[in-house]
C-alpha cells in the first residue's frame, strides 16, 4: 500500500470554515482557480470542500431522520432554531412542488461542480506526488459518484454532469434533460471502477485522528455494492409504476423489464467488496470486556450500543464527519437523551426529543430471535398486558416496576437500541451491573424524572441507539458525552447486502446459499442470537427460510432491526416498494400525560399503556421520488416533473 502523508482535515471536523471562504471566490473565475491549484497547501482546502457537500446523515437536515415512520416527534417551538422538524412536513404528507422539503438538488450539482473542478485542475499542482495527485482524484472520483447515487436515490432518473460546462456553452447545452436511470447506475459504477483500479485508494487511513471519514477503497467498493443493490432493486429494477415517465422527446426513464443479472452484479460486488474489507481488517465490532469488568448482558449491550456510536470502531466503513455527534443544543445526542436524575428534571436542553412509535418497538425481535407474530412460545393477544419485572429481568427492566408484557423476553438489540418506561438505563455513570438496583432506568409518567409535561417523547419510547452509553449530565443543561461521526456504512449493512443479492440472484438453494446464511447469522450471532435455519425450526411453526420469497422477508426484517435508526429504512422500504404496507400501519403512541400520583404503580402503567394515535400516514406511487422543484423546469424546460408533482 502507498505511503500516506498525514494531511490535516481538521476543517472537516470543525465545520470547513476555511473552505467555506475559499468556496465564497472559487467559482468566479479563471485567476482565482490558479491560485486554488498553485500549491499542495491550496489544493487539499479544494479537496476538503469536495467532501463539504457530503449529505447530512442523520439529523434534523436528514429526511431519514423525520421524513418517514420510524422517528417521530411534535411539530414545536421548543429546540425549532436548532433543530429543525421539516422532515415531520414529508411524514404529514406535506411535499410540495414549490417549495421541497429537504431537497438534494442544489446541494448535490453544487458538489459535483467543484469535484470537477478538482479534477480538471488537480494535475496543474506543482508541488504535489504523483501516487498523492492519483489518490486525490480517486476520492474526489468517489464523491462524484456519491453525489450523482444521492440524487438518483431521492429523484429517480437524473441529469449527469459528466464534466462542467464551459464558459461560452450556448443557452441549449446548458438545459440538459434527465438520462434514463439505468444510464445513471451505469455511470456511477463506471465512476467507482476507476476510483478503485489499481492502488491509487488505500485500505485505510494511517491516522484516523486527521483523516477519518476520508475515501479509501474499502469505502468505494462497499459504496458500489449499495449502489447496485439498488439499482437492482424493485424500485428501479422493471417498475412499471414509473412507465410513463418520459422525456419531451419520448425517451423512457424506466426500464420496465426486470432484468435479474442486476442482482448477480449486485452478488459480486458484495463479495469484492466484503473481501477487501477483510482484508483491511474490519470486522463486526465486540466488546473486548477487560478483565470480565461486566457480566454477559451488559458486555452485550455495550457491543451493540458501541457498534453504532464509537468513534473509529473497526465496524464502521464510512463515516461522515460532516456529522460529528457531540452534546449541543439541539444535537442528536440532547434531543434523544433522558435526564435520569431528579437534579436535572427542569433541564431545557435535554429533553429527550425524540421518540420511536409503537409499531417499531414491536418489530423488534421476541429473546428467540424471530417476530414476536411467529414465536409459537409468544402469546401476541398479551402485548399490552401489565407484568412486574423480577429478578431474572432486573438488567433489562427495573425489578418490581410495572410495565407491559411487549417490553419482556425481547432481543438483546431491543434493549440495547430502545429506551422504554421502566427500562434499565446502562450507564451515565452508573455502571455496577453486579448490583440491578444501583443502575439507572427510566421514568416516563409526569411528575417522575423522564415525565413528559409538555415536552420529550410523545411516544413512550426513544432511541438509545443515538447515546453512548458514557454519556451524562453533568450539569442542569449539561451533557458529558463522546463524540462519534455518523455512520453512513456498517460492515453489518454490507453482509446483509451480500445475503439480500444471493437471496434475489438464486434464491435459499442456490449455489451461493451457504454465504447468505453464513453472513445475515454472523449479523445475528453478534446479537446474541441463534442462527435463521435453527431459530425458525425452533420457535415457529414455519420454515419459510426454504422459500426465496420467505428469505426476502427474514432478510429485510434483518435489515431493518439491525440498522434501525441509522436513516436506513427510509431508503430501503423504498428500494423494495414496501412503504405502502408498512405506512399503512398508524403511527401510535403511549399515553404520555398520565401522573405518576395518579394511582398505585399497576394503576398509573394501565393508564399508560392506551395506544393514542399520532399519525395516519399515507403513501402513494408520487412520494417514492421528490419533486423537482418548479422554479428549476421553469429555468430549464428540459426537465420533466416525476408523476404525480
Amino acid at each position: 500500500m502507498k505511503k500516506i502523508k498525514i494531511l490535516l482535515f481538521a476543517a472537516i471536523l470543525t465545520g470547513l470554515t476555511a473552505c467555506s471562504d475559499w468556496l465564497d471566490v472559487v467559482p468566479d473565475g479563471v485567476a482565482t482557480l490558479d491560485m486554488a491549484f498553485n500549491s499542495r497547501a491550496q489544493a487539499i482546502k479544494y479537496l476538503a470542500t469536495c467532501y463539504s457537500y457530503q449529505p447530512k446523515n442523520g439529523g434534523s437536515g436528514d429526511p431519514a431522520t423525520l421524513g418517514g415512520d420510524e422517528i417521530w416527534t411534535r411539530k414545536t417551538d421548543h429546540l425549532s432554531i436548532r433543530f429543525s422538524t421539516a422532515g415531520l412536513d414529508i411524514a404529514n404528507g406535506m411535499q410540495n412542488a414549490t417549495s421541497p422539503v429537504l431537497p438534494r438538488w442544489n446541494d448535490m450539482y453544487n458538489g459535483l461542480r467543484v469535484c470537477n473542478t478538482f479534477l480538471e485542475n488537480v494535475n496543474s499542482v506543482p508541488d504535489l506526488d504523483a501516487w498523492e495527485r492519483e489518490q486525490w482524484a480517486a476520492e474526489a472520483t468517489v464523491l462524484k459518484a456519491y453525489y450523482h447515487f444521492a440524487l438518483v436515490q431521492m429523484y429517480g432518473p437524473v441529469p449527469l454532469i459528466r464534466e462542467n460546462m464551459p464558459v461560452d456553452a450556448d443557452v441549449y447545452t446548458v438545459k440538459v434533460d434527465r438520462r434514463p436511470v439505468d444510464e445513471c447506475f451505469d455511470y456511477i459504477v463506471e465512476l467507482l471502477d476507476e476510483a478503485t483500479k489499481g492502488d491509487k485508494l488505500p485500505s485505510f487511513v494511517l491516522d484516523p485522528a486527521s483523516d477519518y471519514g476520508r475515501i479509501t477503497k474499502p469505502i468505494a467498493l462497499a459504496l458500489k455494492a449499495k449502489v447496485l443493490v439498488t439499482a437492482a432493486s424493485p424500485l428501479f429494477n422493471g417498475n412499471n409504476d414509473q412507465a410513463t415517465l418520459k422525456n419531451h422527446d419520448g425517451t423512457p426513464l424506466f426500464n420496465s423489464t426486470y432484468d435479474p443479472e442486476k442482482w448477480v452484479a449486485a452478488m459480486d460486488a458484495c463479495k469484492e467488496a466484503i473481501d477487501v474489507c477483510h482484508e483491511a481488517g474490519f470486522e463486526l465490532y465486540e466488546y473486548e470486556n477487560p478483565g470480565n469488568r461486566y457480566g454477559d448482558t451488559i458486555a452485550l449491550n455495550i457491543t451493540l450500543r458501541n457498534a453504532f456510536n464509537l468513534r473509529n470502531n473497526i465496524e464502521v466503513i464510512w463515516a461522515n464527519t460532516q456529522m460529528i455527534s457531540i452534546p449541543s443544543y439541539g444535537g442528536m445526542i440532547n434531543v434523544s437523551m433522558p435526564k435520569l436524575n431528579p437534579d436535572y428534571v427542569n433541564s431545557g436542553e435535554i429533553c429527550k426529543f425524540l421518540g420511536m412509535p409503537i409499531k417499531i418497538a414491536e418489530m423488534f425481535y421476541s429473546e428467540h430471535g424471530v417476530p414476536l407474530d411467529e414465536d409459537k412460545y409468544r402469546d401476541v393477544g398479551d402485548l399490552y398486558t401489565l407484568r412486574t419485572a423480577e429478578q431474572k429481568d432486573e438488567l433489562y427492566i427495573k425489578k418490581d416496576k410495572v410495565t407491559i408484557d411487549m417490553h419482556f423476553d425481547r432481543e438483546p438489540r431491543f434493549y440495547a437500541w430502545v429506551g422504554f418506561d421502566r427500562g434499565i438505563w446502562f450507564g451515565a455513570g452508573q455502571y455496577n451491573d453486579k448490583d440491578a438496583s444501583s443502575l439507572r432506568w427510566l421514568g416516563f409518567k409526569v411528575g417522575e424524572t423522564d415525565g413528559t409535561e409538555g415536552q420529550g417523547t410523545w411516544t413512550g419510547y426513544i432511541p438509545k441507539k443515538y447515546i453512548p452509553y458514557e454519556a451524562m449530565l453533568n450539569g442542569i443543561n449539561s451533557i458529558s458525552s463522546p463524540s462519534y461521526a455518523w455512520p453512513v456504512m456498517r460492515l453489518s449493512d454490507l453482509y446483509l447486502l451480500y445475503a439480500e443479492a444471493i437471496n434475489e440472484a438464486e434464491g435459499p438453494n442456490g449455489f451461493n446459499s451457504s454465504k447468505m446464511f453464513q453472513y445475515i447469522d454472523m449479523v445475528r450471532a453478534r446479537a446474541g442470537l441463534k442462527g435463521v435455519k435453527e431459530s425458525w425450526d425452533t420457535y415457529t411453526d414455519n420454515q419459510k427460510y426454504n422459500t426465496q420469497a420467505g428469505m426476502r422477508e427474514i432478510i429485510q426484517k434483518e435489515r431493518l432491526i439491525e440498522l434501525s435508526f441509522e436513516g436506513q429504512r427510509f431508503w430501503d422500504i423504498r428500494r423494495w416498494k414496501t412503504a405502502p404496507k408498512e405506512y399503512s400501519t398508524p403511527l401510535k403512541g403511549w399515553d404520555m400525560l398520565v401522573a405518576a400520583t395518579d394511582g398505585t404503580e399497576e394503576q398509573t402503567s394501565q393508564m399508560m399503556y392506551q395506544p393514542q394515535l399520532l399519525l395516519e400516514q399515507k403513501f402513494g406511487i408520487r412520494d417514492y421520488f421528490w419533486p423537482i422543484k418548479t422554479s428549476d423546469i421553469e429555468v430549464n424546460p428540459n426537465l420533466v416533473q416525476n408523476i404525480g408533482w
